[in-house]
């Protein structure tokens, strides 16, 4: 985090809490558009369209954030709706991607 923006359990004031959020928050979003590039990787390699949605891929890695957030003692429920919110958003971006790419 940068030098101006506090720790969690440095934080005093509300400020400092909504400074250091926004702040996750543009890292989030900077780390979402890798992944999201890494699903147009997908979206070139794979051969066929069908190839696009792979439930089994999708229970793995939403099970993988189950499995980190239990060691991370959070929400593993809350976590989970929010992975496969992620995942079904990367697929949809991804077949997009796969059809653009072969129009």
């Amino acid at each position: 985090m940068s030098e101006t923006v506090k720790t969690p359990e440095e934080c005093e004031t509300m400020a400092e809490v909504r400074a250091g959020v926004d702040v996750l928050d543009r890292e989030l979003m900077r780390l979402i558009a890798v992944r999201f590039g890494y699903m147009r990787a997908a979206a070139r390699i794979k051969p066929e369209k069908g190839h696009v949605r792979d439930e089994a891929r999708k229970a793995e890695v939403i099970a993988n954030v189950r499995e980190d957030a239990r060691r991370e003692q959070l929400p593993e429920e809350a976590l989970g709706a929010i992975w496969d919110a992620l995942v079904e958003s990367s697929i949809a971006y991804e077949m997009i991607e796969w059809e653009n790419l072969r129009a």
